[in-house]
């Protein structure tokens, strides 16, 4: 019973972290698999942290300029979806991380880990919306 609580708690604080990092799962996936594609090449590690940075900030300015300009809805959603679902994977993976050890029931585990990445999806989705209220309405 005490692993159950301990676990609770555990995936609590792991939740308050997603919901802070939420906004950065998107360009850090984009940056990691970036750098593991450029550096299979044998360029070397600096070019390869270049061009993952490089395609971090095109990842995200690519986002929000869709959001920006976009006037049709289906696409604005689309970004939207974009942006969310590496958050979900994101907050998904941390609980799991934290949580595999502790709980026993995988039916239980699922439904934690998943909430727990609703929760971080929800969060992403929230600060992406809060870079769309700076956009000009028309």
């Amino acid at each position: 019973m005490t692993l159950i609580l301990l676990a609770i708690m555990f995936t609590a604080v792991a939740c308050v972290i997603a919901w802070y990092l939420a906004t950065w799962a998107l360009p850090v996936m984009v940056a990691v698999e970036t750098f593991r594609f450029i550096h299979a090449t044998e360029a070397g590690f600096l070019l390869s942290a270049l061009a993952a940075a490089a395609m971090a900030l095109l990842s995200v300015g690519l986002v929000l300029l869709v959001l920006f300009k976009a006037k049709n809805p289906i696409l604005c959603l689309l970004a939207r979806a974009v942006f969310v679902i590496p958050a979900m994977i994101a907050g998904y993976a941390v609980v799991h991380g934290v949580t595999h050890e502790a709980i026993d029931s995988m039916i239980a585990l699922k439904l934690l880990c998943g909430t727990a990445g609703l929760i971080t999806g929800i969060a992403a989705l929230m600060n992406l919306n809060g870079f769309g209220e700076l956009a000009p309405q028309v």
